[in-house]
């Protein structure tokens, strides 16, 4: 399998609902630091695995729409505990939106699993991965 990583950030307010949640239940705030890996098993015939570039804006493109956000007030979470499980889901998601739809380029037609892994800190990530 071919793999190639693109990597950005992006910064967000939030709180937690649930005694399991100690401190965190009170507003707080995250840099995430995300890398999105995308996967096939072939190269297409350029010898890639997906245009980095279109990539890179794709995904910044995504992110910004969370950037400086309390996610507290994104009317899509209500009810929701946006942890960083569920936000790297959430950005999966997006992206395989936008691989379906051609926003990355013909290239990205041939990825068939990616992981999308957000660092919360330097000592703790969390990621979801999927086939496409």
């Amino acid at each position: 399998m071919f793999r190639l990583c693109v990597r950005d950030h992006f910064m967000i307010a939030h709180s937690f609902n649930g005694e399991i949640f100690g401190p965190a239940q009170r507003t707080h705030g995250a840099t995430y630091v995300v890398d999105v890996v995308f996967q096939r098993p072939e190269l297409d015939e350029d010898g890639l695995v997906i245009d980095i570039g279109l990539a890179s804006e794709t995904v910044k493109e995504v992110l910004a729409g969370y950037n400086f956000q309390n996610l507290d007030d994104v009317s899509e979470f209500k009810g929701k505990n946006t942890t960083t499980e569920f936000m790297a889901k959430v950005i999966f998601d997006q992206l395989a939106k936008a691989i379906g739809e051609g926003k990355m380029g013909t290239t990205a037609q041939g990825i068939t699993h990616m992981e999308i892994k957000l660092h919360e800190s330097h000592v703790a990530w969390a990621s979801y991965e999927g086939a496409l």
